[in-house]
C-alpha cells in the first residue's frame, strides 16, 4: 500500500519528495486513491482551509497564432473550427471583468493568442485594466505570450497584478509539443515578469503523451520559479489539432497528478484548469481536496461549467468561496497567499 501519510508529513515539513516518492504518487493503486486524496487534503487544509478561489478567463484575441503548439486550437497548425478575431474593444474587456465579479471570481484573466503582444495591444489592454481597476476591486492577470521586461513593466504600471505563462511540460518533452519557441523562452518570460514586479501564474498540461518523469520534471521546474499560482490543465483534445487523438486520461490519473502538485507545492495556489469537465467528469468535486482554485464559465475555445454550477459544487462539498458577489477580496493570511 502506498504510504500516503508520508507524502503529507514531508509536504507539511517543507521536505521535497524524492523522485521515487513522486512516482509512487502517480502510480498509486486506484483502490488507495481516497487515502491519497485525504493526505493531499491534510496539506491543502493547513494552508487554505476549506476555501476556494474562482477565476474567469476572457479570450480577448482568438486564432491566427504563428506558433505550432500541438495542443492548441488557435495555433498555426490547427484547423479547428473556432472563432477567430482580433483584439476585443476595451468595452468588451471591461464588461468581461464585470461578469467575472458577478461570478464571484477573485481574479479576471485577459488572454490573447500570438507569439508576443504588439505594442498597440499592450496599450489597449493597459487602458482597459486602468478602467477596470477604477470600477472593481478584482485582481487582473494577463496571458499575452512571450514578453520582455519592458512590456511586463508597462502592464505592471497599468495595474496588472499577475502574468500567466505556463511551462506546459518538461524541458525534455517540450520539443515534442512545440518547435517554434523553447522551454527556455518560456522561463525568460517568467523572469521578465518577476523583474517587473508582477506575480507569476505558471503551470502545465497533463495528457499530451508525456511520461511520469516529465510531469515530475515540470513540477520540480515550477519549484524553482516559485509561482504564486499553478494551473493544472488536462488535455481536452480538439478536432483539427495534432493531439486530437490523444484522449487517454482517466479521472483517477488527473486526481493523482493534482495530489503530486499539492505535495510538491504545499503553500501555492493550485487551480483545476482547462479540461476539468472533460477529464474529471463526475469526479470533479474530489479535485478540490488537493486543489484550492477553479475556473468558472469556460476556457479559451472550449466550454466549461457556468458559475452557479461551480458554486453548487463548492457548497455541496461543505467548502466556501473566498470572494463575495461584489468581487471584494478578503485579507490573506500572512505568508500563505499572494
Amino acid at each position: 500500500m502506498t504510504d500516503c501519510a508520508l507524502f503529507a508529513r514531508k509536504a507539511l515539513n517543507d521536505e521535497v519528495l524524492t523522485r521515487s516518492e513522486c512516482r509512487d504518487v502517480l502510480t498509486t493503486p486506484d483502490e488507495d486513491l481516497l487515502a491519497l486524496l485525504q493526505a493531499a487534503f491534510v496539506v491543502r487544509s493547513r494552508y487554505f482551509g476549506k476555501t476556494v478561489r474562482l477565476q474567469m478567463l476572457q479570450n480577448a484575441k482568438s486564432g491566427a497564432c504563428q506558433e505550432d503548439c500541438h495542443y492548441c486550437s488557435q495555433s498555426a497548425v490547427s484547423t479547428a473550427a473556432i472563432q477567430r478575431y482580433n483584439l476585443l474593444p476595451q468595452r468588451q474587456m471591461i464588461e468581461g471583468a464585470r461578469q467575472a465579479a458577478a461570478s464571484k471570481a477573485q481574479r479576471y484573466c485577459i488572454v490573447i493568442s500570438g507569439r508576443s503582444p504588439l505594442d498597440r495591444e499592450i496599450d489597449e489592454i493597459a487602458e482597459a485594466v486602468r478602467s477596470i481597476k477604477q470600477e472593481l476591486p478584482i485582481q487582473i492577470c494577463c496571458s499575452l505570450g512571450l514578453m520582455n521586461e519592458a512590456q511586463a513593466k508597462r502592464l505592471k504600471a497599468a495595474g496588472v497584478d499577475r502574468v500567466n505563462h505556463n511551462l506546459n511540460t518538461s524541458e525534455a518533452f517540450h520539443g515534442s509539443i512545440c518547435t517554434t519557441h523553447t522551454f527556455q523562452d518560456r522561463l525568460a518570460t517568467l523572469r521578465n515578469a518577476r523583474a517587473a514586479g508582477l506575480e507569476i501564474c505558471s503551470g502545465g498540461i497533463v495528457g499530451m503523451g508525456e511520461a511520469d518523469d516529465d510531469l515530475i520534471d515540470l513540477a520540480m521546474a515550477l519549484r524553482a520559479v516559485h509561482p504564486e499560482s499553478i494551473p493544472v490543465n488536462t488535455l481536452h483534445p480538439v478536432a483539427g489539432t495534432p493531439l486530437e487523438q490523444c484522449d487517454h486520461l482517466t479521472p483517477q490519473r488527473c486526481l493523482k497528478v493534482l495530489c503530486l502538485f499539492r505535495f510538491l507545492h504545499p503553500r501555492t495556489e493550485i487551480r483545476i484548469a482547462g479540461g476539468r469537465e472533460h477529464n474529471l467528469r463526475s469526479l470533479q468535486p474530489l479535485a478540490l481536496y488537493p486543489a484550492d482554485s477553479v475556473f468558472v464559465n469556460g476556457y479559451l475555445t472550449t466550454p466549461g461549467a457556468p458559475a452557479p454550477e461551480v458554486w453548487g459544487m463548492i457548497r455541496d462539498l461543505g467548502f466556501s468561496i473566498e470572494v463575495d458577489y461584489q468581487g471584494a477580496q478578503p485579507a490573506a493570511a500572512p505568508g500563505v497567499r499572494a
